[in-house]
């Protein structure tokens, strides 16, 4: 199963894919897409839509999961980066994918083991799950950590199925 997992952001909004079969895991590829900063926040939106649809139909994930913001002290901030997060949710649903949302905590238990683990400890694990990646800066190493939690995610939704089909 191919999985794009995206780290919304206004500035850079991450994305990596990865390949999973069962427990084995590869990287396909992984990015940042940049809107400039000085540009409307219409402009910026759509230049990220162009390009998550760009990466979209590149590399044609099987499914999507992309990581829930927390509400921060400046809402005029939060509000920009919950429409940077509605692009991250609506090209996939445009592509016609389910969208798997993770908490940032439940990316980091997944692929560190402990939910309060800092970026660099994600970035690393992500490198000790993907050998010989390249990873593209902190929010392509983001992105590349919640498709390998969502990949971990589905593989255990279906370990349950078919333990149900087996009772």
């Amino acid at each position: 199963m191919r999985v794009i997992g995206i780290d919304p952001g206004l500035r850079n909004l991450g994305w990596g894919v990865i390949d999973a079969d069962g427990v084995r895991l590869r990287h396909v590829a992984n990015g940042v897409c940049h809107s400039d900063p000085t540009g409307t926040l219409a402009a910026r939106l759509l230049d990220l839509h162009q390009q998550l649809t760009r990466v979209m139909a590149c590399y044609a994930p099987a499914a999507a999961a992309v990581e829930q913001t927390f509400v921060n002290k400046d809402a005029v901030a939060t509000l920009k980066l919950g429409s940077a997060r509605g692009i991250a949710l609506l090209v996939p649903a445009q592509a016609g994918l389910d969208v798997g949302e993770y908490a940032p905590n439940a990316v980091k238990k997944a692929v560190v083991g402990v939910g309060k683990a800092a970026k660099e400890q994600v970035a690393h694990m992500v490198r000790m799950q993907l050998p010989g990646v390249q990873i593209e800066g902190p929010d392509a190493a983001d992105a590349l950590a919640i498709a390998i939690c969502h990949a971990f995610h589905a593989q255990s939704t279906r370990a349950m199925q078919l333990a149900e089909r087996v009772q």
